[in-house]
């Protein structure tokens, strides 16, 4: 299964064809004509993607696109609508909108927007979004011991983090071009995204393009837009995401990965801030700042022939390089709050907190995922805990290691025999988790494995290895 798209169309004919064409593609598909029950579905629903008409009885697709902005502003929702205009795509994609398709669609365009919107998303989700509270006054602080809200800010309160936050106030109101750097899952988009909001363009549109989610025979259509009948499936005209970010704020993650004749096009558009259409005549002229992202050395990538050397300097204006979780433990403790109150919500759980024991062993790891990896190893814990409390017996094998990391106060039959039980506990909690799945789905593991939280192979591999054969078949 590729992802878990929801559609929502008041023509059931509609939902028909898409249905079918998505699961012949290996979607998994829910399907709704009455847009209530679909927002049901998007509230209690894992989903990774919400295909919606725009007109409907009852909430349209724009109403579900701000419930979904609201509630889930990562999940991408694509509009599919017989009157569609470009000012209309114009405005659902300001909005929030991950693209916008006319009826008649082309089935093939359809599938590609599919594909790509469920692809950034699960990036995305990669790289989580945490934030940081402001005081009355504007500046950082803890409110009141309390659960971390939302703000526009980033988690931090390391030297490393009030280092960023201060670049981020001197670069936000230049219209110099940004290069965020940092390995996988240190939050880039995050810092792009605060640049914008402290900007003069703030009021303007923040859009953003992921550069790897993207074929390289789609990547210039996306950018710069197309005319109808430029290609096969063009039915209608198009803007770009240039287009959309017209006096805001364009941010190119994962530059790195954009083909090298793409970076040639990209360079004119930097340069003169102006291009035209695939399929177009017209020169269309655009006042945008450039943010772009990477988790890859430019500069070995430009020695190595893969990225240009103009381009290379030209978005290289203003370097910010994010630290690794590594660099700034000092955050760990606000982070491991955050997530825990974010994955009471998710998984409808009410964990009080995490032993000193066990926020110890996190502290001292050394995190080569970055805040990703600790998110990903909290809410296996959270999932797994049978206590009000996280504990050590809820560390994953790969951190319970860290117990074990306390000098000679522990000697070798005692480190051996603390491991031993850390690892038959947590087993014998995740086989209990995992049967209990299986039978609520009647032995669907693509459903068991949404249910945990894990990839269908990641619970294949994780069944073989404790031993569970699937109940129903």
């Amino acid at each position: 299964m590729y992802g878990r798209v929801l559609i929502v169309d008041d023509e059931k004919n509609i939902t028909f064809v898409i249905q079918a064409m998505l699961e012949r593609a290996k979607f998994e598909t829910l399907v709704f004509n009455r847009s209530a029950d679909a927002l049901e579905a998007i509230a209690s629903e894992e989903i990774d993607l919400v295909v919606s008409d725009l007109y409907m009885p009852g909430p349209g697709g724009l109403e579900i696109l701000e419930y979904c902005q609201k509630n889930f502003p990562h999940l991408p929702v694509v509009l599919i609508t017989a009157f569609g205009t470009v000012e209309v795509a114009v405005s659902a994609l300001k909005k929030g909108a991950f693209d916008f398709i006319t009826k008649p669609f082309d089935q093939e365009e359809l599938l590609n927007v599919v594909k790509k919107a469920v692809a950034t998303y699960r990036q995305r989700m990669k790289e989580p979004i945490v934030f940081f509270p402001q005081s009355s006054n504007g500046e950082m602080g803890l409110v009141d011991g309390s659960v971390l809200q939302e703000s526009s800010s980033i988690v931090g309160v390391s030297p490393q983090m009030q280092d960023i936050f201060k670049v981020i106030s001197k670069i936000a109101q230049s219209p110099s071009t940004i290069l965020v750097c940092g390995e996988s899952g240190t939050g880039k988009e995050l810092v792009a995204y605060e640049i914008h909001r402290q900007s003069d363009r703030s009021s303007k549109s923040f859009i953003k393009i992921n550069c790897a989610a993207i074929p390289g025979t789609l990547i210039e259509s996306e950018l710069f837009g197309f005319e109808k009948g430029a290609f096969t499936g063009a039915i209608a005209s198009k803007p770009g995401r240039f287009e959309l970010a017209n006096e805001g704020t364009l941010f190119l993650d994962e530059v790195a990965e954009m083909p090298l004749e793409m970076q040639a096009k990209l360079l004119r558009v930097l340069q003169e801030q102006e291009f035209e259409r695939v399929g177009g005549v017209a020169t269309i002229k655009v006042d945008v700042r450039i943010i772009t992202a990477t988790n890859k050395d430019l500069e070995a990538e430009v020695k190595a022939g893969r990225f240009r050397e103009d381009l290379f300097y030209r978005l290289n204006v203003v370097p910010v390089r994010l630290p690794s979780l590594r660099e700034r433990k000092d955050d760990i403790d606000l982070l491991v709050k955050y997530f825990l109150g974010e994955f009471n919500k998710k998984l409808n759980r009410s964990i009080q907190g995490i032993t000193p024991e066990a926020l110890n062993v996190l502290r001292n790891y050394s995190w080569p995922g970055n805040i990703r990896q600790l998110e990903n190893v909290l809410e296996r814990m959270i999932l797994m805990c049978e206590e009000s409390s996280l504990s050590a017996v809820d560390l994953p094998e790969e951190l319970s290691a860290g117990l074990l990391m306390r000098g000679e106060e522990v000697d070798g039959s005692e480190a051996s025999s603390l491991k031993q039980i850390v690892r038959r506990q947590t087993q014998a909690l995740e086989r209990e988790l995992i049967e209990k799945a299986l039978e609520e789905t009647h032995g669907n593991v693509t459903r068991a494995a949404e249910k945990l939280g894990l990839s269908r192979k990641g619970l294949q591999l994780k069944m073989k290895e404790l031993g569970v054969r699937r109940a129903f078949d």
